[in-house]
């Protein structure tokens, strides 16, 4: 790499992070989720206002030599990475007792309706690339039903209830869910990767579920243990800082099995971010609260950033696609999960506020989409439009619990 290229990359990666903290601590001042303001970073630097307004400078700084795009898709990738392992973090395996018939509610409600909406939904919404239907039916299913545990997450610290009920249910029943709709994910890609034809066969699909399924058998039971033996030598002879670098290992290690065996490395950073997160200790909390620092502020930032400059807003949106998903897939969520969840007995207060909380898309949904994006299995205009039902459903659901702080706490 010659002098010029190496300085116009770091030039684009300095821009990138600057950007995204800045605007994102912004967003944060105002009290808007810190994820929007990385990617609107994103959108102020790409084709959709810099590219507009100057795509010679655009250029410049983001292509200025050939392999410039795959350095920077290394920090997508390993944004992509340490944001789902982080968010694993925070999956509970563990339910409190007298909630788990509620969560099992929520389950049902966010998977159930919204599933089967996104479904039905892909017959109706344009998409001007040759897919494998099954995949993209698939996509639109998941991106319907999904809930993001990380922004979730940050609203909840940001107005002091994450150590309500109400929080340990939402939580643990969006980890659930996003789990089955991970798996979902990885078998869409791998449909679309492997039969771009349309011509693949129930079995294809059958044996991707069941090597799915055995992988993350395998990481939930066998890992922990590796860990817990190995872990015990570690801890005797091993700084806090060494402890680092080994934790993240295990989850580059994870990432690049399931790679090998075509399994969803998104699905694989989630699972070794739940075995990780497990483990019980002082010293492992604070090996995970190093590794979320540096992911936080700094990978997961250009990563997001990164999202928003794929996006080319000004060419590619699209009112009444966007408008009518938004809508669509969001009145089937609240009114699917306050439904079921008054089985619990809960008041309809309650149940709407369930509802609204768990439409949350955020990170996952716009990670969901540049998957989709990425693998072909969706077009520009579609891409745009699941990153900006995601943002507006997770401005939606912090306004209201902002609104409703009383009676939730």
């Amino acid at each position: 790499m010659a002098d010029l290229e190496l300085t116009r990359f770091l030039l684009s990666l300095v821009l990138l992070l600057f950007f995204s903290l800045s605007i994102g601590h912004l967003f944060n001042v105002i009290g808007l989720p810190r994820v929007i303001g990385e990617i609107s970073a994103g959108l102020i630097l790409g084709p959709s206002l810099l590219g507009f307004l100057s795509p010679d400078l655009f250029e410049w700084i983001f292509s200025g030599f050939s392999e410039q795009k795959k350095l920077l898709s290394v920090f997508y990738w390993l944004g992509l990475i340490f944001l789902m392992f982080t968010a694993g973090f925070k999956v509970s395996t563990k339910f409190t007792p007298g909630t788990g018939r509620l969560i099992f509610l929520l389950i049902l409600g966010g998977l159930g309706h919204p599933f089967l909406f996104g479904l039905a939904a892909a017959n109706l919404i344009p998409n001007s690339i040759t897919v494998d239907p099954l995949s993209f039916a698939l996509v639109m299913a998941a991106a319907s039903a999904v809930t993001s545990i990380p922004v979730v997450t940050k609203i909840f610290m940001d107005l002091n209830l994450l150590s309500t009920r109400f929080a340990q249910v939402v939580l643990s029943a969006a980890a659930v869910q996003d789990l089955i709709l991970w798996l979902v994910l990885s078998i869409a890609l791998s449909i679309q990767q492997g039969q771009p034809d349309a011509s693949f066969r129930i079995s294809d699909v059958l044996l991707m579920v069941a090597g799915t399924l055995c992988f993350g058998a395998a990481v939930l039971f066998l890992i922990p243990r590796i860990i817990r033996h190995v872990g015990r030598i570690l801890l005797d002879y091993s700084p806090d800082a060494s402890l680092v670098g080994y934790t993240m290992l295990v989850c580059l290690l994870l990432v690049c099995i399931a790679s090998v065996l075509h399994i969803n490395v998104v699905f694989a950073a989630l699972l070794a971010g739940v075995v990780v997160g497990g483990q019980p200790g002082a010293r492992f909390e604070v090996v995970k609260q190093n590794i979320s620092d540096v992911s936080a502020w700094f990978f997961v930032p250009i990563y997001f950033a990164l999202v928003g400059l794929q996006m080319n807003i000004p060419g590619n949106f699209d009112p009444v696609l966007i408008l009518g998903f938004l809508l669509g897939s969001s009145a089937i969520k609240i009114v699917s999960v306050a439904l079921f969840s008054r089985f619990a007995r809960i008041s309809w207060e309650s149940a709407v506020d369930y509802g609204i909380t768990m439409n949350a898309r955020g990170g996952p949904g716009i990670v969901l989409a540049s998957l989709a994006f990425a693998g072909g299995i969706i077009d520009e205009a579609l891409f745009v439009g699941l990153v900006v039902v995601s943002i507006v459903s997770s401005l939606v659901a912090g306004v209201w619990l902002k609104f409703r702080l009383g009676a939730i706490r």
